[in-house]
């Protein structure tokens, strides 16, 4: 894919090359459902359609997923993401988190997603959108300079 990214668009502080690549290039398959979240995270920001696609459950596809996912990721310039909550329970997962997006002011995306677990591979299955979060001006940045937000995307 691409090897010129030194840092992992996921924002998990290594690079791309030790930490989603290897599960966009399926050398690796997902070991949980966050880390499955966190690379179709990284294969939304890198215009991944065909990782986004194989990661979604079999059962959740649709004939125009290709055609939705490129309108949807030339449109959106994606700034970061936060994991707020997981929980796995057998082959069955929730990740709740929020990614951040390029909008005026700021876009988030709030969702707890649901992911399965089939046959040792990790899937997609759906999420439920939830209402955008408060931030505090004095966090850390969601986009992983290590910035307070105020200083960095000055929210």
């Amino acid at each position: 894919m691409e090897d010129n990214i030194k840092h992992c668009p996921c924002i998990s502080g290594n690079s791309y090359a030790a930490c989603c690549q290897p599960l966009h290039e399926a050398k690796l398959h997902a070991s949980s459902a966050q880390q499955l979240m966190c690379s179709r995270y990284s294969a939304f920001c890198l215009g991944n359609i065909d990782y986004l696609i194989q990661t979604l459950h079999p059962d959740k596809r649709q004939a125009d997923d290709e055609i939705t996912l490129a309108q949807t990721i030339k449109q959106t310039t994606w700034l970061g993401l936060k994991i707020i909550a997981h929980k796995n329970s057998g082959h069955n997962a929730t990740v709740e988190f929020i990614a951040f997006y390029q909008e005026n002011p700021l876009g988030q995306l709030h969702e707890k997603s649901n992911f399965l677990k089939e046959n040792g591979q990790w899937f997609y299955v759906d999420g439920e959108f939830l209402e955008p979060i408060k931030l505090s001006r004095n966090e850390l940045c969601f986009c992983g300079s290590g910035k307070k937000l105020k200083r960095c995307h000055n929210v």
